[in-house]
């Protein structure tokens, strides 16, 4: 979002990702994927000029998208609430739709990122759960989950299996983002392996099938945790699960 010379530089590291991806791919190391980019810049600063702010992101993405075109690659715009521009589910559409290349810009859905996008964190104008609710209330809850995937989920070309206990952090320029939590973590709002089939399957119930596989975010996360037999094992279980119950082959 800064000036030529910063967009620049931005892209340039949308080059080299791209680069280091279609080296990978002719190695067949790395048949399909996708190369994650966001606004790189705060939610505060976006704010200062919203409308000209998302056109400035929108035409650096445009340059990144022919980069990634020259590349034979796509790139999925994440979506976590601290990337200005990109911090609510509504602006992040209106940042896709801006952009419009459909077929090389998509989106990358995290359940522990776009849960908090439900909840307003940073916008509070376009939070989907009422002010009152409480998490006993699990139908409210899915049904800001279908608000919030039937938007987004036409974007969506990587995913993300995770959990969050829906509160935040600030960790420099990164305002109020996410917490991963582990699977069995008492505190994790999602039901995961329902919850998933929100971003995997389409209104009708049909897979969407617009990915090749799922991943877990295990950022956040400190290495004597990741060392541990059982948080893989864990976490192996629930992916298998997810793919059991909205995969496809």
């Amino acid at each position: 979002m800064g000036d030529g010379q910063e967009t620049r530089r931005f892209n340039e590291q949308v080059r080299k990702a791209c680069r280091i991806a279609r080296k990978l791919r002719a190695l067949g190391i790395r048949p399909y994927g996708i190369v994650r980019i966001d606004s790189a810049t705060s939610v505060a600063e976006w704010a200062k000029d919203p409308v000209a702010n998302t056109k400035r992101i929108a035409a650096t993405f445009r340059q990144a998208c022919d980069i990634a075109e020259d590349h034979g690659e796509r790139l999925a715009a994440e979506g976590e609430i601290c990337w200005g521009g990109m911090h609510s589910w509504k602006t992040m559409l209106n940042l896709l739709e801006t952009v419009d290349r459909p077929k090389t810009l998509g989106f990358q859905a995290d359940m522990a990122h776009t849960l908090l996008y439900t909840l307003g964190y940073n916008a509070p104008e376009d939070r989907i759960l009422p002010q009152d609710f409480s998490w006993e209330q699990r139908e409210v809850f899915r049904a800001a989950l279908k608000t919030l995937t039937s938007a987004l989920r036409p974007w969506t070309i990587d995913f993300h299996v995770a959990q969050n206990d829906a509160t935040v952090k600030g960790m420099g320029s990164h305002d109020k983002t996410g917490r991963h939590c582990l699977v069995a973590d008492p505190n994790g709002k999602l039901d995961i392996t329902h919850d998933a089939g929100y971003w995997l399957r389409d209104e009708s119930g049909r897979p969407t099938r617009a990915f090749q596989h799922i991943c877990w975010d295990g950022c956040m996360f400190p290495n004597d945790t990741m060392m541990k037999m059982q948080t893989w094992n864990d976490i192996l279980a629930a992916m298998i699960k997810v793919r059991e119950a909205h995969g496809w082959n």
